[in-house]
Formats: structure tokens, sequence, C-alpha cells
């Protein structure tokens, strides 16, 4: 039995409320900041309470192009975000499921073997494969495209493994009623394998949503047309793409929270599933 000792409630509520300030504070400077105009920022001390440029700020940055020195918008921006993001999502756990699946479940030679070498390429990232993987897709023709900006990142070892592990854990019981059943290979996976991956799957929705929504070092190398800019893109060439001119920080700031709302968005839809995910193997 756990000893309730007041001063630890206390001592611990206070720990957790000092890390959500230090996290959440960042965000509230952000959007006190998109509220007021790039005069006011810039003045000492910056106001800490919102201000009435609110609509203003929005406005320009979802139907303008602040100071990024093009036409794109951000709302365009954000659309090749969010397609470049769900590509690498679906692709990663559909690629990730049926690698999976092969590996479990049939027999061919070399199959450790190539399980492994999967494995391996954790320790290869497209940080450091970065140039060759460049040469590949520039010799393709994919620069400034969707597939350049997919396809390289589209596999995934740590899926891989991790649906590997679960299908491990799937009785042998299952897999012998689906076969006296007259079931084939395929529709096991469709009917069996891949509802009792629901969980897991929403969990690595999540994450790799996120990862290729965040996606910033290979589309800065990729992209060198302004329509095929993802909005982390944007973002940098607004801080740091006008030259000489003035910044208007409350523009990138605005556009700072826009990117925030899909990945939040997608984490509160399916928090349930997500953590389900991680601590559920719901057999």
């Amino acid at each position: 039995m756990v000893d309730r000792r007041p001063w630890l409630t206390v001592l611990s509520h206070a720990v957790m409320l000092l890390g959500v300030l230090v996290v959440a504070f960042p965000l509230y400077l952000a959007f006190i900041a998109s509220t007021h105009t790039a005069q006011a920022i810039v003045q000492a001390p910056m106001p800490l309470l919102p201000g009435a440029n609110l609509w203003a700020s929005y406005e320009a940055a979802l139907l303008g192009s602040g100071k990024l020195g093009s036409n794109t918008t951000v709302a365009h921006m954000m659309w090749v975000s969010f397609v470049t993001a769900m590509v690498i999502t679906v692709g990663k756990i559909a690629i990730s499921l049926l690698s999976a699946f092969a590996i479990v479940y049939f027999r061919f030679p070399f199959k450790m073997f190539c399980f492994w070498a999967i494995f391996l390429t954790l320790m290869l990232p497209v940080e450091v494969r970065i140039l060759p993987t460049y040469k590949v897709v520039a010799d393709l023709g994919m620069l400034n495209s969707y597939a350049g900006l997919t396809l390289p990142l589209i596999a995934s070892a740590t899926a891989t493994f991790l649906f590997r592990q679960f299908f491990l854990t799937v009785p042998d019981e299952l897999v012998e009623a689906a076969r006296m059943d007259g079931a084939g290979p395929m529709r096991f996976f469709k009917d069996i394998l891949v509802p009792l991956s629901k969980t897991s799957i929403a969990a690595l929705f999540v994450i790799q949503f996120i990862y290729g929504w965040n996606q910033y070092l290979w589309p800065l190398l990729m992209t060198t047309s302004e329509d095929m800019y993802p909005v982390v893109i944007g973002i940098k060439r607004m801080v740091a793409g006008g030259g000489d001119a003035a910044i208007d920080w409350n523009v990138a700031m605005a556009t700072a929270i826009l990117a925030m709302l899909p990945p939040t968005a997608v984490v509160i839809l399916m928090q349930k599933w997500f953590v389900k995910g991680l601590v559920d193997t719901e057999k």
C-alpha cells in the first residue's frame, strides 16, 4: 500500500505545473505576438496580453505571402505539408505491414538476412545518406515534386520491426483456423491481421504524421520551386529570407500557430487509439 504524503503530492503537482509552464509559455508568446502589429512586437518590453491585430495577422498568413519574397501563400504551403505527411504516413504503414507479414508468415531464402538488413537501416537515416539519395532523386527527375518529397522517406525499419513483433504474438490457432476455412494469405492478412493491428496502426499514424509534417532538411534540399515549399520551409523563409526588409513577426508567429494545428488535431482526435496502441496489444 502506498503511503499518502501531502507534501509529496504538492511537490509532484508543482513540478508538473512548472513543466507545463515551460512548455506552454513559448506557445503563448507566439500566439500573443500574432495578435499585435510587427512594430509592437519589436518594442521593449513586448506585450504579454492579446492585441487587436488578430484577424489581420492570420488573414495575411493564410491569404498573403508575408515576407516570403514570393506569391506562395501559407494556405498552399500547409496543403503541401499535409499531402506530404499523409503520403509518408500511409506509405510507411502499408509497406511496413506487408514487409512484416512476409517476414513472419512466409518462408523464403535469406529471410532473416532480409529482416536484419531492414533493421540495420535504422543506423542510416536520411541525414546520413542525403547526398546519394538526392543524386538518385535528381537523376530520376523528381525534384520539386510530391514523389521526390515522399518516396525517399516512405520506408520505415522501425514500423516494420514493431509490426513483426506484434505478428509474432498472434496465436498460431488463428492461422490454422484461417487455413481450415480456406482463407488465402492475403485474406488472412486483410481480415485478421489488419483488424488486430488497428491500435498499433493508429499509434504509428500519429507518430509518422508528425514526422512527415515536421520535415525540414529534406524539403530544404529537394525544393527550389516556391509552389512546393512546405510550411516549415515557409516559416524559415519568413524569418530569415527577407534580406534587409523588416520581418513581419506577427505574420510569422501566426504561421507558426497555424502550422501546429494539423498535428495537434491528429493527436487530439486519435489520442485514445494512440495510447491503446502503445500499451495494449488487444488480441
